[in-house]
Order: C-alpha cells, then sequence, then structure tokens
C-alpha cells in the first residue's frame, strides 16, 4: 500500500485529438470551441484529467507534433482567448488540463530553424545538429523511426545535414546546447505560469544522441540501422531531465507523464518515483505485443494471452518495485490501432462489446492512473482503407512507399498499414448518426471517417445502458467508491502464477482480482469464496468454489470474509 499520496494518483484521464474530437465551425477540423461543447460529455463519463494534443502553431505535417510557435495557438483550433476559455470552464468543472510538451524536436518552419539555415554562422546553428556528409553520403547511417529513409537531410547543394528522428521536417533539437535548453524551459514554465495542470511529455527518451555519431552495423536490407540505438535512452540523459525537472516542474502542484518508448525496466528510478523526473510514465513492452522488433515493423507477432499476461506482470512488478513508482496505464493513443482490434481475435466479440468491456476491465484495476484514448470509451475499432491515398499519417505513408521498395505488393502493403496505422485512432469521434457522424454539420473531415459496421455513436451508447460507453462510467465509479478505492487505486499489484494460458489475472491489495478470458473457450478456476463487482456479462453476485468465465469474460472480484 503506498503511503505518500499525490492527487493525481486517484484521478481518470483522457486524451483529446482535438482535429478529431468536435468541429465547431464546419471548416473540416476540430477545435478549441468544438472540445468547449462537449466538456459536458466528459464530465457526465467521470474522467478528471483531460490530455490535449498539441494544439501549437503547427504546419501539421506530423499533425502538430511539429511545433513552429510554442508560444501561440494554430488557427484551424482558435486562438489564445479560446484556449484560456477551455482552461477556465474545465477548471470550473473541477476538472484538470494537461498539454502535450513536444521537446525531442521542432518544425523546419519554426524560426530558429529558419535562421540556421539562413546563417551557418548563427547561434542557432547550435539549436539543431547539423554534420558534414560522409563524402557525398549521410554523416551516418541511421534510418529515420519514420520509414527506411535516413535520418539526415542534405542542406541545399552543401555537405551539410540536419538530424531528423522522425520526419525531414522535424529536425532534432540539440540538448547538448545550454542555451537551447534555457529557451525550453521559459517555455515550459510559461506555460505552467499561464495555469495548464501538467504535462505528457513526447518523445523524451530521444532528447540524449550519442555524440560519437557512429554507424552501426545494418540491421535492414536498406543498408541503414535504427535511429533508435543512437539515440534513445542514452546514457548521460538523466542530467537533461533532472534539470528540466529542478528548472521548471520542482515545487508546482502539477502531473508529469512521460512517453518513454524504449525504456528499459532498471532505468525507471529515473524517470518515475520518488527520485525520478515525472510524476509517471507509459509502458510500451504490452501495448506493441503485436509488433516484430527490428526494421521489419510490419511483420505480426503470433502473441499468446499468456504472453501477455508475463508482459502485464514485468511491467506493474517493475513500476512497483521503484520507490515512489506510479504508471499511466494505456490501451489507446493517437499513436496506436484500435485496442478491440489489436487485442480481440473474434470478431464476433469485437461487434458485441464484450471484447471491449473485457479490455476495460484489463487495464482499468491495474497499479496506476487509467488513461482513456477518445472514442475507446466506445469501443471502436479499426477501419479498412482502399488505398493509400485515403491516409494522412506521414509514417504510414512513408512505410507504405519504402514496403513498395523492398518488394512487397501493394495491396499486402496497405494490409500492413490498415493494420498499424496511426489513423484508425484518429478520425472524426461520431457524436450522433446525423451528417459526418455529428463531427460537424457537413464539410468534408479532414480525415475520411471511420466507417466499420462494429462501430457506434455516442448518441447510441449513451441511451443503451449495457453500452460500452455506460460500462466504462460504471468502472470509473467503482475505482471512485470510498468502499473500494484503498485497494484498488492503491494496494500492492500481485501476479496470480496459477492461471489457465488463456486467462490474464492479477491480485490488488489483499482482497481484488482481475481475470479475463482472452478466448471463446470458458474456462474454470477454482476459487474461494469471492462476490463478483463488475463483469462484463452480468450483475453482482457470488461465487464459492468454482469460477466458470465464459467467451471473453473479464470480472473484478473481492473476497468475502466466512
Amino acid at each position: 500500500m503506498i503511503k505518500n499520496k499525490k492527487w493525481w494518483q486517484k484521478e481518470v484521464f483522457y486524451q483529446i485529438y482535438p482535429a478529431s474530437f468536435k468541429d465547431s465551425n464546419n471548416d473540416g477540423i476540430g477545435d478549441i470551441q468544438g472540445i468547449i461543447s462537449k466538456l459536458g460529455y466528459l464530465k457526465n463519463l467521470g474522467v478528471n484529467v483531460l490530455w490535449l494534443s498539441p494544439i501549437y502553431q503547427s504546419p501539421m505535417v506530423d499533425n502538430g507534433y511539429d511545433i513552429s510557435d510554442y508560444f501561440k495557438i494554430n488557427p484551424i483550433f482558435g486562438n489564445m482567448r479560446d484556449f484560456d476559455e477551455l482552461l477556465k470552464k474545465v477548471h470550473q468543472l473541477g476538472m484538470k488540463l494537461i498539454m502535450d510538451l513536444v521537446v525531442n524536436h521542432t518544425s523546419d518552419q519554426h524560426p530558429w530553424f529558419k535562421k540556421a539555415l539562413k546563417d551557418p554562422s548563427s547561434k542557432y546553428r547550435n539549436y539543431y545538429i547539423f554534420k558534414k556528409g560522409d563524402g557525398d553520403n549521410p554523416p551516418n547511417n541511421w534510418r529515420s523511426n519514420f520509414g527506411y529513409g535516413s535520418a539526415w537531410e542534405r542542406v541545399g547543394a552543401s555537405n551539410d545535414y540536419y538530424l531528423h528522428v522522425f520526419s525531414k521536417q522535424q529536425p532534432d533539437l540539440n540538448w547538448e546546447n545550454p542555451e537551447l535548453r534555457n529557451e525550453i524551459y521559459k517555455m515550459i514554465n510559461w506555460w505552467l505560469d499561464k495555469g495548464v495542470d501538467g504535462f505528457r511529455v513526447d518523445a523524451i527518451t530521444f532528447i540524449k544522441k550519442d555524440q560519437d555519431f557512429k554507424s552501426l552495423p545494418a540491421d535492414g536490407p536498406d543498408g541503414l540501422v535504427q535511429v533508435k540505438k543512437k539515440t534513445e535512452n542514452r546514457p548521460g540523459i538523466e542530467k537533461f531531465l533532472r534539470e528540466m525537472r529542478d528548472r521548471c516542474f520542482k515545487g508546482r502542484k502539477i502531473v508529469t507523464v512521460g512517453e518513454t518508448s524504449g525504456l528499459k525496466y532498471s532505468d525507471f528510478p529515473t524517470y518515475i518515483g520518488d527520485h525520478g523526473v515525472f510524476s509517471m510514465a507509459f509502458d510500451f513492452h504490452y501495448a506493441d505485443i503485436d509488433v516484430e522488433s527490428g526494421s521489419e515493423w510490419y511483420k505480426r507477432t503470433d502473441w499468446k494471452p499468456k504472453d501477455l499476461r508475463k508482459l502485464i506482470d514485468a511491467s506493474q512488478e517493475s513500476i512497483e518495485q521503484t520507490p515512489g513508482g506510479w504508471s499511466a496505464n494505456f490501451l489507446e493513443n493517437h499513436d496506436q490501432p484500435r485496442s478491440v482490434s489489436k487485442y480481440i481475435c473474434s470478431l464476433s466479440y469485437r461487434n458485441n462489446g464484450i471484447g471491449a468491456k473485457a479490455l476495460a476491465i484489463m487495464y482499468f484495476f491495474l497499479r496506476g492512473c487509467p488513461f482513456i484514448f477518445q472514442g475507446q470509451e466506445l469501443g471502436l475499432q479499426n477501419f479498412e482503407r482502399e488505398d493509400i491515398s485515403e491516409f494522412n499519417d506521414v509514417s504510414s505513408i512513408s512505410n507504405y512507399e519504402q514496403m513498395l521498395k523492398l518488394g512487397i505488393s501493394p495491396k499486402q502493403a496497405l494490409h500492413y498499414i490498415n493494420l498499424r496505422s496511426r489513423d484508425n485512432g484518429r478520425t472524426p469521434f461520431p457524436w450522433n448518426n446525423d451528417v459526418n457522424n455529428g463531427f460537424n454539420n457537413g464539410t468534408k473531415p479532414w480525415l475520411k471517417l471511420n466507417e466499420n459496421v462494429g462501430n457506434s455513436t455516442a448518441k447510441d451508447e449513451l441511451q443503451d445502458k449495457q453500452s460500452v460507453l455506460n460500462f466504462y462510467r460504471r468502472l470509473i465509479s467503482l475505482r471512485n467508491n470510498p468502499d473500494y478505492s484503498d485497494g484498488l487505486i492503491y494496494g500492492d499489484y500481485k501476479e496470480i502464477s496459477d492461471l489457465p494460458d488463456k486467462v490474464v489475472g492479477y491480485q490488488r491489495g489483499k482482497d481484488y482480482e482481475v481475470l479475463v478470458n482472452m478466448s471463446e473457450e470458458r474456462q474454470r478456476l477454482p476459487c474461494a469464496k469471492v462476490k463478483i463487482l463488475v463483469s462484463n456479462y452480468s450483475e453482482q453476485h457470488e461465487v464459492d468454489q468454482n469460477l466458470e468465465l465464459k467467451a471473453y469474460e473479464a470480472v473484478l472480484i473481492k473476497k468475502v470474509e466466512e
């Protein structure tokens, strides 16, 4: 049981992807006023903290994660007056608002980068990472995270190159430069002084690069190597992280959440806990269970429920062993496909809501804070696009083009992209059955609607007592119930070692267990006398001696004293 409780540990977070949430002015793009108009929906759902994906000034090459001005609101979303109104109304409703903080890179349209290109002798040249080419080749053989191309972009006809871990329109900042770091800290403090309640910190494990900038043996047929091997979670990153904590976060009553991809569990004490830099962190080990490691990311793994259980156990136990450690638990976000399509193998149990509810129980009572991505509470599934022209995501398009170069057929390449594209989670939110699902009043949305026949709308689900949406409301209410919250929020996490291979389960505190049948086969488990607090099939009831889980049934149970 945790001793030093923090205000944010009891909260339920909700991620809003602004371009796709609600379009108030019918220009095809969601906006801040659209978010304001739906605050009642979010309050009714029961969430406490709203996380906004980037709304800063941006050319939107990577949908706002390429920032050209940290101090301005992108006009497609509104203006600073709109943001101030949003922040005020969120606080009036008793909720919090956190921003997306993107400080590994900027847009190539940022004034700093423009000045760096215009005058190689200016101080801004050292705000980014420029290197001389190796003859007529890039400085090394690092491959960009977005596709199979080089992580280096040549500057005109010169022999100078700049580093971009992601797209070429997202040049990496040079964190080795203390003057650059000071500029970043000023910006962070400006937003905190404005009243935002914290940040989700994007791609933060990439801010430290190995300073030898050496090539490594190729790991793919393109002769390149994954850039992350020299730029992700590298030794020395703790200096930058702790400085940022001390200069910006320390002493403030805020919450910070690190996007810590590639993090080894042994490094958790640097990032979270009593001596870490963030309140909590996202762990991607089980979120990426379906993806092959290495350069051929598009290949699927043949994962089994027992593999998922082991990954969840390892994640939870590693965080719990970190003094003061806390987890940011999630199934979906703006970079992930829909969880029902990823984790539920049976189409029938995707379409009837049972699978979505099973997943909700599975992750909602893990130790840490639950994060809900917009539309997840409706049980939305992936789309099925028929042509690459229907995609917006720069990563999907780049990877599609590179697969064709590797000899993969257009049909097969499109299949892989449909499975994993980040656009799956970015389609306009389906509010109702009106034109464009109520996203706006008829203008063509910036991204094609998700037309999966298994999906439903918020209006339909609000009216259906058995819907996925109302099930999420029940889970939030249960987690907040003072009769259970001590165990379900603050209780220790313990693995259950003797479960059937197709069951994912764990214990919280002394009295609670979560059991999830991840198959269509019934699973029987011996048990003492227990009370089922919630099931995705039925209401509360007591069970003695044997607990039988139906297909994809998930339960939260409490031991009953004899």
